[in-house]
């Protein structure tokens, strides 16, 4: 009788694929821990927060509109929504964040500049910016050629529209200006009145400073103190005319 031969088994060996699957969990649950370790540990905290250029926005003011704090997630800061988020406040122009691993997050501020002053209901002195926002000066002093705005109401349009439209016009043409009041008519709503140092009384409209100011520095620095006309039309008529100061000569004589 013949012998048949039985065939061996083959032993069960795990796949190759298996075995890299396994491989795979393993490590992505390893970098899943290390992640958690980290981002509990104090290296992925914010450990500090700086500001510069600030000069009429407080830290408080600015850490509330950011929502940065001490302590929270560095990773988790988005720079542009902190830029956003700081250029909503009416003091601030620009903004731009810096952000230094580990842990520090610098923020450089760009404000609206002062372009006048007012007191407030208190008397106490305020910097009006080019955005229209009043800021107190008790802590940064103030710039002695800027004019105060006076009877101005808080909600008036044309107080921002002025305080754009002095933004716009270089220093040396508005330094002379000391007082600016609100004098609205039917034709020109925005109409105000000017009062400079050399003691010139000007009347002219938001709308048209900027392209009336040339005119003004031209009679201030070549005419006498008068009354200034920048409307439709420019005109000026001084104070005391030659014949008045004639009359005035001969009275003194006899």
């Amino acid at each position: 009788m013949p012998k048949t031969r039985m065939p061996l088994l083959k032993e069960d060996k795990p796949s190759k694929r298996m075995s890299r699957k396994i491989t795979i969990i393993l490590l992505l649950l390893f970098i899943a821990l290390l992640a958690v370790i980290f981002f509990r540990s104090s290296v992925s905290k914010i450990t500090a927060i700086n500001f510069q250029g600030d000069k009429y926005t407080s830290r408080e003011e600015l850490l509330t509109a950011s929502g940065l704090t001490i302590g929270g997630q560095f990773f988790a800061v988005s720079g542009d929504s902190v830029e956003s988020a700081l250029t909503g406040l009416k003091t601030v122009q620009e903004a731009a964040v810096d952000k230094k691993f580990p842990g520090v997050i610098n923020i450089s501020i760009k404000e609206f500049p002062a372009v006048a002053y007012e007191l407030d209901e208190a008397g106490s002195l305020e910097a009006i910016l080019s955005s229209g926002a009043a800021v107190s000066v008790k802590d940064t002093g103030i710039a002695v050629e800027k004019p105060i705005l006076t009877n101005w109401k808080a909600d008036d349009p044309y107080k921002t529209k002025l305080c754009q439209a002095l933004a716009d016009i270089p220093n040396e043409l508005t330094s002379d200006i000391s007082e600016i009041v609100p004098s609205p008519t039917l034709s020109f709503p925005d109409r105000i009145k000017l009062y400079t140092r050399s003691r010139f009384e000007v009347i002219t409209a938001i709308s048209l400073l900027k392209d009336k100011v040339e005119y003004l520095n031209q009679v201030i620095e070549n005419e006498q103190p008068g009354l200034i006309k920048m409307l439709e039309a420019d005109s000026y008529v001084p104070f005391h005319t030659e014949a008045e100061d004639s009359g005035e000569d001969a009275d003194t004589q006899e």
